[in-house]
């Protein structure tokens, strides 16, 4: 996998480049930031999921329609087989 690098600027606050540093191993700073930021746009993502299947499923929708037609599409589906 090529992964292309591009330098950019961003600012630290120094409590959180300090918790980098001692948490950073034999990787330089760098490695260090990128991988919580892809461990933290992870988070992002999953945290973004269980919102959305939390609102479909606290969704006022009539369960037994549902189930009904879920059932009726079933029938025709194996139907055709």
């Amino acid at each position: 996998m090529f992964n292309m690098r591009e330098a950019k600027s961003f600012t630290i606050s120094s409590d959180v480049l300090s918790e980098i540093a001692n948490t950073r191993g034999k990787g330089s700073t760098s490695e260090r930031v990128n991988e919580l930021l892809k461990k933290a746009l992870e988070l992002e993502r999953r945290e973004r999921l269980e919102r959305e299947a939390a609102e479909f499923f606290a969704s006022d929708v009539d369960d037994a329609t549902e189930r009904a037609a879920y059932q009726k599409a079933a029938k025709t589906v194996l139907s055709r087989g």
